[in-house]
């Protein structure tokens, strides 16, 4: 796939899953298209290249009756807002925790463009959203779609504002990033870490209740689906480990985070560089890097260990 094309989840009645370009790296960012009787858009991207998602809900003939952002972070939620003003009768819906962010994303803004550093260039500002087209979600709703019906699963581990979607017919999750970044290149599942919120043992949970409901397919936000594999899930519960004791210990050893951080952004696996560019891999370094430091601190602070 290039950016912009769409294809059917195999084995899946009526769901697509989009390629919008995100961060110029082909298949990143995975938007998912549901023709159900209700139709849905499942994530959003960014929104810079939004007329690929317009271009494909027009091919299809698919007008969305729910907008389903997985968390607010602007790779998942940023073309919320365009996607609102185009379809004025659709349903937005989005963890409680989340909904300010939406209505009002100046803060959302602030904290990205604080987490991405350079790769702002990637981005858009957001529409915002009126307070009255949003519904807000807790976990454990059940969204009637009419010939089918998505569960809805609070996973605050990687961000409090996360839900994963579980559509029973079809037996698919959509993962966000409760369960990592596929690289299909590498058939394995890489950790996103990025501040301000992330937990070790609240992604672990989350990948946990992902393995327990043991669907046919994962439907992951960046580079599409993937037939489930309870060993994948189990060795990114193991990957996340790795990399935060990785982190801990390079701090303790260089003893300052500024010098952490580079570390790591210099030491960029090279199947990251193969994979990704190389800008948005190093950078991808630096991000989850923050994330484990700020992690680190939050837990020293509360008497707790890794």
């Amino acid at each position: 796939m290039e950016p912009g094309d769409y294809a059917p989840v195999p084995g899946c009645a009526d769901l697509y899953y989009l390629d919008t370009g995100m961060y110029g790296t082909v298949n990143y960012g995975s938007v998912y298209l549901l023709d159900a009787e209700r139709p849905a858009v499942i994530d959003t991207g960014i929104g810079n290249n939004r007329e690929y998602l317009f271009d494909a809900l027009d091919d299809l003939g698919i007008t969305p009756e729910y907008i389903l952002p997985t968390h607010v972070h602007l790779d998942h939620a940023g073309g919320a807002g365009f996607l609102a003003e185009r379809y004025p009768d659709a349903t937005v819906m989005i963890h409680e925790t989340g909904v300010e962010h939406l209505v009002d994303p100046a803060r959302l803004v602030e904290g990205t463009k604080s987490a991405v550093g350079d790769q702002w260039q990637f981005y858009v500002e957001p529409e915002p959203i009126p307070e009255d087209r949003i519904e807000p979600l807790s976990g454990g709703e059940t969204l009637d779609l009419g010939d089918r019906d998505l569960d809805a699963h609070y996973a605050p581990g990687h961000a409090p504002h996360q839900v994963v979607f579980h559509d029973r017919g079809d037996d698919v999750v959509f993962t966000a990033d409760a369960a990592g970044i596929y690289i299909p290149q590498l058939d394995t599942v890489e950790q996103t870490t990025p501040p301000s919120q992330f937990d070790l043992h609240g992604c672990q949970d989350d990948a946990d209740m992902i393995r327990d409901l043991e669907p046919r397919y994962l439907c992951f936000g960046h580079f599409g689906p993937r037939e489930f594999d309870d060993e994948l899930l189990a060795g990114y519960k193991r990957t996340l480990a790795e990399w935060v004791e990785a982190v801990r210990q390079k701090r303790e050893e260089l003893g300052d985070d500024e010098a952490v951080i580079e570390h790591f952004a210099a030491h960029a696996p090279q199947e990251h560089l193969d994979v990704w560019n190389e800008r948005k891999a190093r950078e991808e370094e630096r991000m989850n890097t923050r994330g484990v430091l700020r992690y680190l601190d939050y837990m020293e602070k509360q008497g707790k260990t890794i």
